[in-house]
């Protein structure tokens, strides 16, 4: 007499059922079925999205650390730059602030929909506030990497995420150094008018459009779907010059005696001279030497050091607060 559950044939119960298939979702020549490799594939996309938020975090929290080394590094000169500034001046000068970067993510945002991933607001804050973070960090690539990883979610490729970011730097070159040669003066910064048609060349859609295909065939990638467009460009560098426009705002709510016109030109004008030292995490050191400098006809340089680096931390509590807000917003999103 057979045991209970062996088959009716006295042959041992292997596991195998009616369909020729195990309870391990293999067949009895041991491939695995369509189930069970839809059930591994499944797994293996959970623990690579686990393995993605582990990422994000990480690059949160070293971003973080490096902005509050940052602030915390030059504590003195912010506490006396702080100390020189009423509340109103203070609160005006961050609400500025986050104008400007409102701007700026305007104007990547543009940039990104003209090649073709049109982003809603919601979404594209987080994707580019968060990501800007990265600028904290040592080296140059932190900010697009994070850009391309959640620009991916939202079904941007990675070639058009990263031709967005790579743009936005020729536009604010050209738009800053423009706006420091009309507000400071041509006499004393007439040299920048050189580098002028230069970025304004490589500005061109057509330029760009060539630029970007070249890279992409070295790199035996499809060319863009969706080429920049002349209107897009326009766009985007209107946004750029409203950026600067509240960046001025802000270094006058700092400097009110400096005059707004003139606290426009030296914002600009420094922040072009520190982008352009990439190995200085978000041009940190470089562009207060160029303010100290610029302030000179207003200030002795004890206070014009402080200037600058009350306008730095303002910018680094103005990129948390655009960073914590975007996140916020692109959760009550999905809500």
């Amino acid at each position: 007499m057979s045991d209970e559950g062996a088959p009716d044939d006295g042959t041992p119960d292997d596991g195998t059922r009616d369909d020729g298939t195990r309870d391990d979702g293999t067949r009895d020549d041991g491939v695995p079925t369509d189930g069970a490799r839809e059930a591994e594939a499944v797994a293996l996309g959970a623990g690579r999205s686990r393995v993605r938020r582990l990422l994000r975090v990480g690059f949160l929290l070293v971003a973080l650390g490096f902005g509050a080394w940052a602030v915390a590094s030059q504590w003195d000169g912010v506490v006396a730059g702080f100390a020189r500034l009423n509340p109103a001046l203070l609160a005006g000068s961050l609400v500025a602030v986050v104008a400007a970067l409102l701007g700026a993510m305007l104007t990547w945002r543009t940039l990104l929909a003209d090649l073709g991933s049109p982003l809603e607001f919601r979404p594209a804050t987080k994707v580019f506030f968060v990501g800007q973070l990265g600028k904290y960090i040592p080296g140059t690539v932190w900010p697009v990497l994070a850009q391309m990883e959640m620009g991916r979610d939202l079904g941007v490729p990675k070639a058009r995420s990263a031709a967005a970011f790579f743009l936005m730097m020729p536009i604010q070159l050209a738009t800053g150094l423009l706006v420091t040669l009309v507000t400071l003066g041509w006499d004393r910064y007439g040299g920048l008018l050189l580098l002028v048609p230069v970025l304004l060349v490589l500005l061109e859609p057509k330029v760009i459009n060539g630029v970007i295909g070249f890279g992409l065939r070295k790199l035996g990638r499809e060319p863009l779907e969706h080429p920049l467009t002349r209107r897009g460009m326009l766009t985007a560098l209107c946004w750029a010059l409203a950026g600067w426009a509240c960046y001025g705002l802000h270094l006058y709510f700092v400097l009110p005696e400096a005059g707004l016109v003139f606290a426009v030109g030296a914002f600009a004008l420094s922040w072009c001279l520190g982008i352009m030292t990439f190995v200085v995490p978000a041009g940190a050191g470089v562009r207060e030497a160029v303010m100290v400098a610029v302030l000179a006809p207003v200030l002795d340089s004890g206070a014009a050091i402080a200037v600058a680096l009350c306008s730095r931390a303002v910018i680094i509590v103005g990129d948390l607060i655009c960073a914590g807000l975007a996140g916020i917003a692109a959760r009550r999103g999905r809500a």
